[in-house]
Order: structure tokens, then sequence, then C-alpha cells
């Protein structure tokens, strides 16, 4: 996989993206989710982000497709992130 699948510019697109047009609509609960815990919208949006290129590095991990389910399943970990201290 390419290295800009990593970027992290093209990584807040992505999520940029996924809010507006609110698919998966989990990425708009989450940051409805986060914010209603007191995170302010750019720092739940970075854990948004965090959350999409733990997929991506999983993705390319397994060399297998986008796991929808496996990235809600990071979301709902938000904002804990126990995949980080994996690496």
């Amino acid at each position: 996989m390419s290295e800009q699948l990593f970027d992290e510019a093209g990584l807040r697109e992505i999520v940029a993206n996924q809010l507006v047009e609110r698919n998966p609509p989990h990425v708009t609960a989450t940051l409805l989710r986060l914010t209603m815990k007191g995170l302010p919208r750019e720092e739940a949006i970075d854990y948004i982000v965090c959350a999409l290129g733990a997929e991506l590095m999983a993705m390319e991990a397994d060399q297998g497709p986008f796991n929808l389910e496996r990235y809600q399943g990071l979301l709902d970990t938000l904002p804990e992130m126990p995949w980080a201290e994996e690496a």
C-alpha cells in the first residue's frame, strides 16, 4: 500500500467526508458521543482519524479489504486507544 494512505491530511479528508456524508453513520455518532463527553470537536476528530489509521494499518497487515465492523469497534473504544499500546 502507498505511503499516502497513512498521510494525516489524507486521513483527515476521509474523516471529513465521512462526517459530511454521514457514511458510515457510526463516525457521526462517535463524534457526537465524544463531544458530549466534553472533548472539543477537533480533538474528537483527531481520535476518529487515529481509529481510521488503525483500521488501514490492520487492512495492510491482513492484506484484506476495509473492515467496517472492525472500524466501528475501534471507534467504540474511543477516546481509549488500546491498539496504540500494542504497537
